[in-house]
């Protein structure tokens, strides 16, 4: 495994060991303390360990994980877990600390680093973190986490399969659902534009270009040359629309709309796309799959009417 993988994955390794004391120590009808950075996770978590588990999520609605801080509060909600999940691939990066202390004292999964390297896409010289963006390599995740919890937690085993099997059937038949909606629209129109090269995986998977004014973490700079930049390329490409994120300012893609109609070209904002985050509590977009289908509804209404 790539030393650039986050190192706490081999750490929940070694703690399963601890598997048969953990068991023991137990009440085998007390509700697992599960917490989870992303709201993204904790619906696998919660999909996989139905009413076994208390899911407490860190970054809800409209966070950026990229400069999400640990509060006090949330360290403490860590402390009293039994299980910690998160993304890994650097993309809690402000948590790095509080990740490496936690995970090396109780069980952790790092959803990243049980991946083949090969899955992952590399930019910069490092991996993309948006792994969530691809449902069949979210499946995947699922899959892995699956083995973890039945290793770690055996007296819910058969519970958890069942359970992650039919979660995993939604996530294909979302992930051939996706593919079929993206090959209605024009090939020369499946150009994706964004505030943050958060969609890498989506467009690889589904089938159109990304263009992002930012890098992948949006602790990353840019500034008039990069609007400059994705300003020509819109123009000269005529590309039909652009897309805000609904955890970072509009005033970013704002600012090249704007680029583009001083160049004569009157792009369209196709919409807001959940990347980092999911929707508002109660409303479909709240959920991990709610938020993939409304991406790919959003893209294809503005892309194919073009």
């Amino acid at each position: 495994m790539p030393k650039i993988l986050f190192s706490i994955f081999s750490l929940s390794l070694l703690m399963s060991c601890k598997v048969q004391d953990s068991d023991n120590e137990m009440n085998k009808d007390q509700k697992i303390q599960i917490v989870c950075t992303t709201s993204m996770l904790g619906d696998v978590v919660k999909a996989i360990t139905g009413d076994k588990a208390q899911v407490d999520v860190l970054m809800g609605p409209g966070v950026d994980p990229h400069l999400f801080k640990a509060s006090q509060g949330d360290i403490a909600l860590i402390s009293e877990s039994n299980v910690l999940i998160f993304n890994g691939l650097h993309l809690e990066g402000k948590m790095i600390d509080v990740l490496e202390k936690t995970g090396s004292s109780k069980f952790a999964f790092d959803a990243g680093a049980s991946l083949n390297a090969e899955r992952l896409l590399q930019m910069d010289g490092t991996y993309d973190p948006h792994i969530w963006f691809d449902a069949e390599i979210w499946a995947t995740v699922c899959s892995n986490l699956t083995d973890s919890l039945v290793l770690w937690f055996p007296h819910h085993q058969d519970l958890f399969k069942a359970n992650s099997e039919a979660y995993i059937k939604e996530l294909n038949d979302l992930h051939n659902w996706a593919k079929e909606q993206i090959s209605t629209i024009p090939a020369e129109h499946r150009v994706l534009v964004t505030a943050h090269d958060a969609f890498g995986y989506f467009g690889r998977a589904y089938g159109l270009e990304v263009h992002a004014l930012q890098g992948i973490s949006t602790q990353a700079e840019f500034g008039l040359k990069d609007v400059s930049e994705l300003v020509n390329f819109i123009t000269e490409d005529k590309i039909p629309a652009i897309f805000v994120e609904s955890s970072i300012s509009e005033r970013s893609m704002k600012a090249v709309q704007k680029g583009c109609e001083e160049r004569g070209l009157n792009v369209q904002v196709g919409g807001t796309l959940y990347s980092d985050a999911p929707g508002s509590i109660g409303t479909p977009e709240a959920t991990y799959l709610g938020m993939f289908r409304h991406n790919v509804n959003t893209i294809k209404l503005a892309l194919i009417n073009e």
